[in-house]
């Protein structure tokens, strides 16, 4: 038995030393969060506690090591945030512009007091490699991006639908809900879809999450918000892209808070109430009002049968009817299918399956939603316009 728990603390305290030893690393690379014309969130992890910095540069043909590029630190109340998940926000910045940046570590080895031992730096490369960028948007009329939703970890699918889209000419990407089954820890999170999203597009072209009821699950859930911010501070929020505004609700779980699946934990009817109250308040500001286009992004549908479909329908449909959206995107069912306007819904809902693309083009004339299965072949379509909507 002696020898057995000397092997054993033998076995942590190598584990431990090896863990002193690994230099610090960059463990996830960045990628744009929460994009307007003059701010954004760029996101990225290390693998020791350290502080972080974003390098700025403009797209210009200088070489990034010509002079010295501004810092700009994670942080709040005037401190420098110390870590292993950094969040940069960018503020300031020119609408319709393309930047240069790298993302910056430095270990924070021990802080007693006053006194700060710091260790190694990390960072991106500039140096062999081209900088990453990204590009605020701009007054142009014209917006396109792309939807997926219910890849469930499939990193599979996800790269399939993914290179469809022409990412150069695209805006942004949507992610509308249940990209993993759940939310157990940061690797897994990482390993099911954001290393893939990440090294596909996610650290120079923006991605807009709405959270599905599959992320509001498991003991890493509490965490998801730290790494997908908004521009409301909430999971529900609003954004504008030329003559678009966009309203991202977050559709809470799918069964009643009593359920058994959840062990008591959640407390989804009165976030939706809640959500309800700001919503009103969303459709009635100018950015919403005085958009051409209105949509909607909310995992879950507003159909009849399970409890969160009808607190979605009874307590959001009513504003947004009032309110003249004019089209839902969703998911959830693993299926595709189209509702058309009714007395009840007064504007079109895409139920997006969980194997197809939905890519938009919103112009001067028309919004137009093409959905494509796997093989790249378009199955559907629905315009949204002045005078009419068909499909």
């Amino acid at each position: 038995m002696k020898r057995n728990f000397i092997v054993l603390l033998s076995l942590c305290l190598s584990i431990v030393f090896l863990n002193a030893q690994e230099k610090i690393k960059i463990s996830h690379l960045p990628y744009i969060q929460a994009l307007t014309d003059s701010t954004v969130s760029i996101i990225w992890t290390s693998n020791k506690d350290a502080i972080g910095w974003v390098e700025l540069a403009p797209d210009d043909k200088t070489h990034f090591y010509q002079q010295e590029r501004p810092k700009i630190f994670s942080g709040k109340y005037g401190f420098k945030n110390v870590g292993t998940v950094h969040q940069v926000d960018l503020k300031g910045l020119k609408p319709g512009t393309k930047y240069r940046y790298r993302v910056y570590n430095q270990e924070v080895l021990k802080h007693e007091g006053t006194s700060v031992q710091y260790g190694e730096y990390a960072a991106t490369n500039v140096y062999r490699e081209k900088p990453l960028t990204f590009s605020t948007p701009g007054p142009k009329s014209n917006v396109t991006f792309a939807v997926i939703n219910d890849i469930h970890g499939k990193n599979d699918v996800m790269t399939s639908l993914i290179k469809q889209v022409d990412l150069e000419n695209t805006d942004f990407i949507v992610f509308n809900g249940d990209m993993v089954d759940n939310l157990l820890s940061e690797e897994q999170m990482y390993n099911g879809f954001m290393d893939t999203a990440i090294k596909l597009f996610a650290s120079e072209k923006p991605m807009y999450y709405s959270r599905g009821n599959h992320e509001t699950r498991g003991p890493f859930a509490t965490s998801y918000p730290k790494y997908f911010p908004t521009s409301s501070g909430e999971l529900y929020y609003m954004f504008n892209q030329g003559d678009a505004c966009f309203i991202v609700l977050d559709c809470g779980e799918d069964k009643p808070d009593s359920d058994i699946e959840y062990s008591g934990i959640v407390d989804m009817d009165a976030y939706r109430t809640e959500q309800a109250k700001w919503l009103e308040k969303a459709v009635s500001s100018p950015a919403y009002k005085n958009a051409k286009y209105k949509i909607i992004i909310c995992h879950i549908p507003p159909v009849l049968g399970w409890h969160g479909m009808e607190d979605i329908r009874n307590k959001f449909v009513p504003i947004l009817n009032k309110a003249g959206a004019q089209i839902m995107l969703s998911g959830h069912m693993h299926r595709h299918e189209i509702l058309k306007p009714d007395q009840d819904i007064n504007f079109p809902v895409i139920i997006n399956s969980n194997v197809n693309l939905i890519k938009v083009n919103l112009d001067q004339n028309q919004g137009t939603f093409k959905i494509y299965n796997q093989d790249g072949k378009m199955i559907e379509e629905v315009v949204i316009g002045k005078k009419a909507i068909r499909h």
